[in-house]
């Protein structure tokens, strides 16, 4: 292969324009072929191994066959696969020096069988030396060498590039005919500008809560009028395959062709750039209450108990584990993959409802930055998300991790954001007993029919609510894990960033060390302490970010719901040193031009990225794009309007230092959901590392903590 054949032109708008075209137009029939490959190729990153230098991953191929065929002498599908440099330099390119072609070693661990076929499910072990030079990876599925099938594996000294998204499915009822555009066809084009390295799922991968709709037993079970009859039904065999079929199909149409049906006639839509971006951008993922079912944990512990419901999360524990983690729960077939990976931290106990540990991932994303994927729904209960004794195993993992490695930052994945306005006036009437009356009319269809969901009869917004980490019942766990968080960060000097999803709409929230703004507290002491914390936030050590990204797909809330948030989002004192609030971030509109009042949270669809400075230095697109210097302090705000000019010592507008071993997190807002082109405006934040320690921080002054 020569030079120019390697360093190919990735041209992705015309690879994947006319993949776009039919994003409204699916059938009712299942888009999944009767036979072959109906899933896949799926890449997922496990880990690095820095000491040995290699990157460890696997690729997920799903077949079809019929029900009359011996499978065991069916041949898997082979993957051959090429590695050389990723980009071309003279240095590089004069003594370019690919490797031989070579085939991943396949593993069938998982085999389902539906009246219509047999499905076989391929893992292809990836294992692959770490290069002093950036490594692109071509492979080929069936002999098959497509442009998309490609990854990137950053050289030995290089942090990830990395994407967070959240929300990847529409809700039952969304009219998804007002969404002409796919964010994956955004996250392709900068895809191949930027060379992503990993994809983070941050939960609600895949929207299940149509298995009320279409699991015909779900739908009697929850029709059924009578609780004790409800509260009493026993799962047979025959409900729990029915259970099963739903979700591998789900999966499978989602996963393998990017198809999606609602409720309604309008609700349907075809995202084929989302199973192509899988095959081209390695995942980790952790998952949340829809790729279950709406809610799931967060109702009481009567109703969660019943056969019926736990028996929903176990089918939809399983199917995740075998897309989304590419591994089987039996450990009869996958033990050793299922149980003893090192990149899993399993939970102390099975979860109340599932009755299996609890899947949070620790993994390298570079030789300084560590990824921590915290599982926050197989344990959850109404009143508690992570057991004490789970947390405990997941700080002693990063301690190891933070003893044996240089690490700069910590990236922790939270399905439901952390530092969110307080909504406990909503908890409350929600859950007031003077509703109890208009409840049970709603139930009855009398009046208000949709107040109340068809599971136990609370009012449908009860439990996002009660999913909150600032729920009532929540506040003291929240605060105990980011105290934790705190303490680890300012013993190492690294720098925490909590990525999250859920509700739909973009913010940035933020702790930071407690300003003294009030003129009472205003001595040289406290305003030379304000001045630190204001212009050297690498020195701070409560310095915490939430980037809150959603939905990638999903419809966004109404302007009412951002507007409550503005209103709600005040500065809080999380303890005596510490100070919470909210970024404006949203001063101007993605078209660049309008100014907005509602400025901590924007109700478009968006994603986000989290990409070294090393590396927005050493690419020219980003360079240009986005413009930044070392040593820089600038307003963080979106590309186009960086040069706004504010007071440096303002509190709510601090600016943040562009720092030699920081991070730059930007989060890519819809422009026109009606433009196929999806186009998306950056809004970017600086984040610098830590360049500080402090072995024991003060927590006094905190109202709610888990002892």
């Amino acid at each position: 292969m020569n030079v120019n054949e390697w360093f190919d032109n990735w041209d992705i708008e015309s690879l994947y324009k006319d993949k776009l075209t039919d994003t409204n137009t699916c059938s009712d029939e299942s888009p999944i072929p009767k036979s072959g490959i109906v899933a896949g190729p799926i890449l997922r990153l496990i880990n690095i191994d820095y000491d040995k230098k290699f990157y460890n991953g696997s690729i997920l191929v799903i077949t079809k066959t019929t029900t009359d065929s011996d499978t065991s002498e069916i041949e898997p599908p082979s993957i051959k696969y090429i590695y050389g440099p990723a980009i071309s330099t003279d240095d590089i390119s004069t003594g370019l020096n690919l490797s031989d072609e070579k085939e991943f070693p396949v593993h069938l661990f998982h085999t389902d069988k539906l009246e219509d076929g047999i499905f076989q499910f391929y893992r292809y072990n990836i294992k692959i030396p770490i290069q002093k030079f950036e490594t692109m990876v071509k492979y080929s599925l069936d002999g098959k060498w497509k442009t998309n099938y490609r990854f990137f594996i950053p050289s030995e000294k290089q942090n990830f590039n990395s994407i967070a998204y959240s929300c990847n499915g529409f809700s039952l009822a969304v009219d998804t005919k007002k969404f002409k555009g796919s964010l994956w066809y955004d996250i392709l084009k900068k895809h191949s500008k930027i060379h992503y390295n990993v994809m983070l799922g941050g939960g609600d991968q895949i929207y299940s809560d149509s298995i009320k709709i279409y699991c015909p037993k779900v739908k009697e079970w929850l029709e059924t009028k009578q609780p004790i009859t409800k509260y009493a039904t026993k799962v047979t065999p025959e409900f729990r395959k029915e259970m099963e079929n739903f979700y591998l199909k789900e999966y499978l149409e989602w996963y393998g062709y990017g198809h999606w049906c609602g409720s309604t006639t309008n609700s349907r839509t075809t995202q084929h750039c989302f199973p192509m971006t899988m095959s081209t951008i390695p995942s980790v993922n952790i998952w949340d209450d829809h790729d279950i079912i709406d809610g799931f944990g967060s109702y009481n512990d009567t109703f969660m108990k019943t056969d019926v419901f736990s028996s929903i999360g176990k089918a939809a524990y399983k199917y995740y584990m075998l897309f989304q983690h590419q591994v089987s729960s039996d450990q009869a077939i996958d033990k050793q993959a299922y149980l003893e990976s090192n990149h899993w931290v399993l939970g102390s106990q099975p979860g109340s409802y599932i009755g299996e540990k609890s899947h949070s991932v620790v993994t390298r994303l570079g030789p300084t930055m560590t990824l921590l994927g915290l599982d926050c729904r197989t344990e959850r209960k109404l009143k508690e998300i992570v057991s004490t004794d789970t947390y405990n195993k997941v700080f002693q993992r990063l301690e190891k991790e933070a003893t044996e490695n240089k690490m700069d930052h910590l990236l922790v994945m939270l399905g439901v954001p952390i530092a969110y306005p307080r909504l406990v006036w909503l908890e409350w009437l929600f859950s007031s007993k003077l509703l109890a009356p208009i409840k049970y009319l709603s139930k009855k269809g009398i009046v208000a029919k949709g107040l109340v969901n068809n599971f136990n009869g609370d009012i449908e917004l009860l439990d996002d609510l009660n999913d909150h980490w600032c729920a009532r019942h929540h506040k003291r766990e929240r605060n105990y894990l980011i105290t934790r968080l705190q303490d680890f960060s300012a013993k190492h000097g690294i720098r925490v960033t909590i990525l999250s999803g859920d509700f739909h709409l973009a913010s940035v929230g933020r702790f930071r060390s407690k300003l003294h703004l009030h003129h009472l507290t205003q001595t040289g002491a406290t305003s030379q302490a304000n001045k630190e914390t204001l212009t050297k936030p690498e020195n701070d050590v409560r310095l915490m970010l939430n980037i809150i990204s959603s939905a990638v797909v999903n419809t966004p809330p109404p302007d009412g719901m951002s507007e409550l948030l503005q209103a709600r989002a005040k500065l809080h004192t999380f303890d005596f040193q510490t100070h919470e609030d909210t970024m404006p971030l949203f001063k101007f509109s993605a078209d660049g031009e309008t100014k907005r009042s509602i400025d901590s949270f924007y109700n478009n669809r968006n994603w986000s990225d989290i990409i070294p400075v090393q590396n927005v230095l050493k690419n020219q697109y980003l360079q240009d794009t986005l413009k930044i210097k070392l040593n820089e302090n600038i307003v963080p705000n979106i590309v186009g309007k960086l040069n706004l000019k504010y007071d440096r010592l303002d509190a709510k507008t601090q600016s943040y230092p562009v720092t030699e071993k920081g991070i730059i997190a930007s989060i890519h807002v819809e422009k026109d959901t009606l433009n196929m082109d999806s186009e998306t405006a950056w809004y970017v934040i600086r984040i610098p590392d830590l360049q500080k320690t402090e072995q024991n921080l003060k927590h006094t002054g905190i109202k709610h903590l888990l002892l």
